[in-house]
């Protein structure tokens, strides 16, 4: 029970703000930007390739209404920009622009800005600040996600056990990999039809949309799910011609080995792999270290069941033993590429999320580790004791040397398991014997792993090595769920280039101040009204400024002059003038230098006619 809520916790409790690799590099026009005229499109640029979806832009007028707009395009056929044609009567006033892509490594970025044109209006559209996706949609897509690593694991490294380890009976693991390929193409279907509702944003109904899916299979992440599920039709087809051997030929290896690094690619090329620096350095590390976790986590299921059905000879456990060994130093390699490649600097281990992920998941690791090593110290007393019990004689080895392979192939199966369990030098003669003509039958007398009766040491020994598995088991479940986390974080050299993007084209959205001024004395009403003021992008050096004037009802005011400057009073530095000049409508200055981070005292005066005018104070912060 707590082991599964601490899973439910691992998957469902990040649903908010999707992570992802790109982020945005710079936008025409730019967010904040006051125009003299209409723009006839709008152009993103991304640090990455993006997707487009139906609904990549979606611009607003002033009114909140809906702007009909062109189809979405990359500019040139670069894919990492998206591009959307505006009609030709705009209008005038305050736009917003509400856009939605698609990150190379497969996961939805959204985000918003506005632009004006004439000037800046008094209101502004609404545009839904929720998650990215839509959290019934987000908890499920990492259900399935978590489904597909666990059941790849199960598959390929049962089938992996089966091959290398070479245990006498087989038959306890065929539960093994028929539920690993069920529950993997079951989690690959969830995926493939929660893929459109995950990139669009809706809710699980879309998931049974057709022209959702039409669209999803036209996408990188679609195509490779699908060449998943092909996959998984081919290794179906591979395990049902291999039902009858007791072995599996060179020819089933080779074709095993394929399906397996295929399936892996499946990951590789729609996921953190695909994107960045280094990208066939970094598939190939990404498909070695899936294969890996597989071999490695999926034959400790494979061994904990052979050890639950009393039928795993000490010469198997001590070949995954070091089965085991080699796996683990291959996710180690690999681990540290992917984490350098992944964090960038030694601060987001701690500083970002995906580094604080990676840290628990080592954490997790370091704890399977010791656990597997206090298997191999059973693993060694085991083979020692029945080696012991044997006179040091392997039978299961002998018996495979003294028949060959061809000759092996072509026994029933129970004569192959009997064969290659040992169970006597005539076990060929008598099983084909006592077999009918109408099929295989499991004959009277022992049956795979009888012999002679377990010593009281090997029987202890046994039980320490499958309570030791059953802890690598529970530790590797909360391993691959850390994976799942992981592979869903945006990676800390990520963050670090989307913090520097954010900055190079003014992200977030410039610094808007409202000052209201009142002219009006005891006994002679004035002119009464605010100046809303745009500065951006509200940092240290080049900054623009927008003023427009308004009146006590809202609506736009002119006035005869308007003055404004700023002021550092604790650098003694100002007041600068921003000499704001009229350009039809608002007031403004392409170029405002303050040099120096701090609060500055911004003083607007407003001048109404000859006589009356006033003079506003606010502060406003400007960062580095």
């Amino acid at each position: 029970m707590l082991l599964g809520t601490t899973l439910l916790l691992l998957l469902l409790g990040a649903a908010g703000q999707a992570s992802a690799h790109a982020a945005l590099r710079g936008a025409d026009p730019a967010d904040g930007a006051v125009l003299k005229t209409a723009p006839r499109s709008i152009t993103l640029t991304f640090t990455e390739s993006v997707g487009l979806i139906d609904d990549t832009f979606r611009v607003f007028d002033p009114g909140n209404g809906r702007v009909e707009t062109g189809e979405a395009q990359h500019v040139d056929g670069r894919s990492d920009t998206a591009r959307v044609t505006l009609p030709a009567n705009l209008g005038t006033g305050t736009f917003t622009v509400a856009w939605r892509v698609v990150s190379a490594d497969s996961h939805p970025i959204a985000g918003a800005f506005t632009f004006s044109i004439g000037a800046p209006s008094p209101t502004l559209a609404t545009v839904p600040s929720g998650p990215v996706e839509d959290p019934a949609v987000a908890g499920l897509h990492k259900l399935g996600r978590y489904l597909a690593y666990g059941a790849a694991a199960l598959l390929v490294g049962t089938a992996a056990f089966v091959a290398l380890c070479r245990p006498p009976d087989v038959r306890p693991l065929r539960g093994l990999l028929v539920a690993g390929w069920w529950t993997f193409t079951a989690s690959t279907v969830l995926l493939l039809l929660l893929r459109a509702p995950y990139e669009t944003g809706a809710g699980p109904a879309q998931a049974l949309d057709p022209s959702g899916l039409t669209r999803t299979l036209s996408g990188r992440p679609g195509i490779a799910l699908a060449a998943r599920l092909l996959l998984l039709a081919a290794a179906a087809i591979l395990l049902l011609r291999q039902r009858g051997r007791a072995r599996p030929t060179r020819a089933t290896l080779v074709t095993g080995t394929a399906l397996a690094v295929g399936l892996a690619l499946t990951w590789a090329a729609a996921e953190h792999a695909s994107a960045g620096i280094q990208v066939p350095a970094a598939m190939a590390s990404s498909v070695l270290h899936l294969l890996a976790m597989a071999v490695w986590l999926g034959g400790l299921a494979a061994l904990l069941t052979l050890l639950r059905h009393g039928t795993l000879p000490a010469a198997v456990a001590a070949r995954f033993s070091r089965l085991a060994t080699i796996s683990v130093t291959v996710l180690a390699v690999t681990g540290v590429y992917q984490a350098w490649r992944g964090l960038g600097t030694l601060d987001a281990l701690t500083d970002t999320t995906y580094g604080r992920t990676l840290l628990a998941k080592l954490v997790a690791v370091g704890l399977l580790l010791l656990a597997g090593a206090w298997s191999r110290q059973w693993t060694g007393r085991l083979v020692r004791t029945e080696e012991e019990h044997t006179d040091g004689t392997d039978v299961t080895d002998v018996k495979e040397a003294e028949m060959p392979e061809a000759e092996e192939n072509e026994l029933p199966e129970e004569a192959k398991v009997r064969v290659a369990a040992g169970v006597g030098a005539s076990a060929k003669e008598g099983v084909a014997a006592r077999t009918p003509a109408d099929g295989p039958s499991l004959p009277d007398g022992p049956r795979p792993g009888d012999g002679p009766p377990l010593t009281p040491a090997e029987h202890a020994h046994r039980r320490a090595l499958r309570r030791s598995v059953l802890a690598e088991v529970v530790v590797s479940v909360v391993v691959l769920g850390l994976t799942t986390v992981l592979t869903g974080t945006l990676p800390g050299r990520a963050q670090a280039e989307a913090a520097t993007s954010e900055q190079s084209v003014g992200l977030p959205v410039a610094t808007v101040t409202t000052v209201p001024f009142d002219m009006s004395t005891p006994g002679a009403p004035g002119a009464r009204g605010t100046v809303q003021i745009t500065l951006d992008p509200g940092r240290v050096g080049e900054n623009s400024v927008q003023a427009v004037v308004y009146g006590p009802d809202g609506g736009f005011a002119t006035v005869p002059e308007l003055r404004m400057s700023f002021s550092l009073p604790g650098q003694d530095i100002g007041p600068l003038d921003a000499r704001i000049t009229d350009r039809g409508g608002y007031w403004a200055a392409d170029a405002v230098n303050l040099p120096l981070p701090g609060t500055w005292e911004m003083n607007v005066t407003v001048r109404a006619s000859e006589i009356d005018q006033v003079t506003e104070t606010k502060t406003v912060r400007i960062t580095r």
